[in-house]
């Protein structure tokens, strides 16, 4: 089936997590840096920020979320790399097609479909890809 070790559907869906999370954090640091130029921006879940030491207290936000950005876009490309090459072990070509729309280009299964063709639906390709991982993890 693959020449790597198996990995399981929460490992290869934990990519999508964090580069979700990654967009969330890209939001808030628009959010607080928009904050530390408009004294009328509001930033979500914080409290109203007005005075000299909460325009401190902003720019230390801002590097702090700029930091957790850069950490965790660095853990998501190592992440990246770690599903490509599983997905470049796997023998069948239409599993790794699966497998990197839905991995890695984060495709609905919809869509995962209709760009692998050959008439799979939307269960044949969820199918095949949970069939696949069942055995990977065996």
């Amino acid at each position: 089936m693959s020449r790597h070790s198996g990995m399981t559907a929460r490992e290869l869906a934990h990519l999508g997590h964090l580069q979700r999370e990654i967009e969330l954090d890209r939001r808030r640091l628009r959010e607080l840096e928009a904050a530390a130029t408009d004294t009328s921006s509001r930033v979500t879940g914080l409290p109203w920020l007005g005075g000299v030491s909460d325009k401190t207290a902003l720019a230390a936000a801002i590097a702090d979320c700029k930091d957790a950005i850069e950490r965790k876009t660095l853990r998501s490309l190592q992440q990246y790399q770690q599903v490509s090459d599983f997905i470049a072990g796997v023998d069948d070509s239409l599993l790794r097609q699966i497998l990197s729309l839905r991995c890695l280009d984060h495709l609905t299964w919809r869509q995962v479909a209709a760009k692998v063709g050959y008439g799979n639906t939307e269960d044949s390709v969820k199918q095949a890809f949970h069939r696949f991982l069942k055995s990977s993890e065996q």
